[in-house]
């Protein structure tokens, strides 16, 4: 905690006798407009079964492996469900809502009307699972640990903190840079970890040592790389918060970890999972024909979302020749065959992707106008004038016509066509990429663009690895192209400069996959998170959107606008879905 609270401390102390305002404590916070429960909300969520009984296991397949019981750091791949069974974080945010929080470890707030100040009250009844009370300085230390050692990302979003204080044993007051208006709502997503704790466990190294959190589940066993099991907490300091009341109502979690889908299907199917989110349309289809659905113990449903669709798609590696070459990257996305792919291969059950916010009012639509043309205006010299014009969308005529136009950008590229292979005139190197991936289902969607490709005189290469390489892989940025799912919410913010922004592009463990550098994009972002406003917000996204798919960065797949949900009848779902989709939390389990 030294490295920033010793430089700070001063300066917070002069501030705070100076008699900076005192705002009055409130117990909701949104990023723009007005919340459901401006006062908090006093009783139980309205899609939750408030009388929905205790007991039973929720078993969950997962794909890939684990190595590290500690989700706060770049080093290991952490083990499904620590937050929120183990690690909360001072509020709750709403899955009904865009972006809001309400109270959690943190009982209220006060903050600054132009957000330069939040104030953290702790709730005294709060307590880790060692029975030790949560305080002040657990906040700090966790603050210090985030900042200095924590995600890329994560320090990413604290270096707008000038300033943090203890104002006393259950309270913390951060000091902001106030241009970043979504701040004060990614402090209130901090998990907050025990000091103590850390003083044993190193928190910069990967442990499987049981975690100690505020959660309402404790970590029963592990089973490295395999099976973790959680275990309810019946003295869990929460559990008569209003967003506890009807949820967390199984006795076990259990997460099983499997090498891919296909395994991880049948594992479903075997009874040793009993709920899966099925993300293959072909295998909704057809994999699930089996006794146990035909007399009603397997039941299927498709749950609607009012979430955008995100991006699957695959990312090209700028920082590889030849995937600087907009015209390269133009040429093969022009390969990919959805139509055909979507009727042979998914069973006409998905959309083609044209923007990150699908399925939204975040969508880029139409010419760029008012605000959102504002946004765009001093980078008119920079950009493209049709992206002015409409937003992008696939090229439409055939599969010959869009190859025919392949094949004249990547001449224009620089690309000859020799002895039946593309190579670049002026290296005579050919043309050829690595797609990486880690599930092996999905390896038929990209044979089926491989053969396209082939025709082009392209040689590209398919490599499917183990969920540890493929991080490694990702985080070092060790690759020519991979597949990837970047998801978004109804208020983007901070994490599309992890996504996208100049300063992620060589940040070991980012999301820019794609190692984008864009000044306008970077400035488009940095006017999406300090919106005041939603119409702001709102004109910024389409701005970001318009720009970020005009750059070819990536390659947009497809997405449905449901999600696809398998469970034995052994367990009740709520009747309600809520903004965000399912809220599994809210299930629960009946016995026959």
């Amino acid at each position: 905690m030294h490295r920033f609270l010793a430089g700070v401390l001063v300066a917070a102390a002069m501030a705070l006798l100076s008699g900076t305002a005192i705002a009055e404590e409130a117990y909701a916070l949104s990023m723009h407009g007005d919340e459901v429960f401006p006062d908090g909300p006093r009783d139980h969520f309205p899609w939750v079964n408030r009388e929905a009984p205790k007991g039973g296991d929720l078993s969950l397949a997962v794909v890939g492996t684990f190595d590290s019981m500690n989700p706060h750091i770049i080093q290991g791949i952490p083990a499904s469900g620590l937050r929120p069974l183990v690690f909360q974080s001072l509020l709750y945010r709403s899955p009904d809502e865009p972006f809001t929080l309400y109270p959690q470890v943190a009982r209220a707030i006060d903050m600054a009307d132009d957000r330069t100040n939040i104030v953290f009250h702790l709730d005294p009844r709060a307590r880790f699972h060692d029975g030790s009370a949560v305080t002040a300085d657990d906040v700090l230390f966790t603050f210090d640990a985030l900042l200095n050692d924590g995600r890329p990302h994560t320090q990413t979003y604290f270096s707008g903190v000038t300033g943090v204080r203890k104002l006393g044993p259950l309270a913390v007051s951060f000091d902001l840079r106030g241009d970043n208006w979504e701040l004060p709502m990614l402090l209130g997503l901090m998990p907050v970890l025990s000091k103590t704790y850390f003083e044993t466990v190193t928190f910069t190294e990967t442990s499987l040592e049981v975690p100690v959190g505020t959660g309402p589940y404790r970590v029963e066993t592990i089973d490295a790389g395999h099976r973790v099991v959680y275990r309810r907490d019946p003295d869990y300091w929460g559990r008569d918060l209003p967003q506890s009341l009807g949820r967390y109502n199984f006795d076990t979690i259990t997460y099983t970890w499997y090498r891919d889908s296909n395994v991880a299907h049948q594992a479903f199917l075997a009874g040793d999972a009993n709920i899966r989110f099925e993300g293959d349309s072909r295998r909704w289809v057809t994999g699930y024909d089996v006794p146990a659905r035909d007399d009603g113990r397997i039941v299927m449903a498709s749950v609607t979302s009012g979430r955008p669709s995100g991006l699957y798609a695959v990312a090209w590696n700028h920082r590889r020749v030849p995937f600087d070459d907009v015209r390269v990257r133009d040429a093969l996305g022009l390969s990919f065959d959805f139509d055909w792919i979507n009727e042979n291969l998914l069973h006409g059950q998905y959309a083609r992707t044209t923007s990150l916010f699908d399925n939204s009012m975040l969508q880029a639509r139409g010419a760029a106008a008012g605000r959102e043309r504002a946004f765009l205006e001093p980078w008119e010299n920079e950009l493209e004038p049709v992206v002015f014009e409409r937003p992008w969308s696939p090229a439409e005529g055939t599969l010959r016509q869009r190859l025919k136009e392949a094949t004249r950008l990547l001449q224009e590229a620089g690309y000859v066509l020799r002895d039946g292979e593309l190579v670049s005139e002026a290296t005579g190197e050919p043309l050829s990429f690595e797609l990486l991936l880690n599930d092996p289902g999905e390896e038929r969607i990209f044979l089926a663009w491989f053969a396209n490709l082939e025709r082009l005189g392209i040689r590209p290469v398919l490599r499917t690895v183990d969920a540890a390489q493929h991080r490694n892989r990702m985080r070092q940025f060790d690759f020519d192209a991979l597949v990837w799912r970047w998801g978004v919410s109804l208020s983007p913010g901070n994490e599309q400069w992890i996504y996208w922004g100049t300063n992620a592009a060589d940040d070991e463990g980012s999301r820019n996959y794609a190692g984008i550098r864009s000044p306008v994009l970077d400035s488009i972002i940095t006017s999406l998170s300090d919106a005041r406003s939603r119409e702001d917000l709102e004109a910024a996204a389409r701005a970001l959107d318009r720009v970020l798919m005009w750059g070819r960065h990536v390659l947009p797949l497809y997405h449905r606008t449901e999600d696809l949900v398998a469970y034995w009848s052994s367990l009740r779902r709520p009747q309600r879905s809520v903004l965000y989709g399912s809220d599994i939390w809210a299930w629960w389990h009946e016995p026959p």
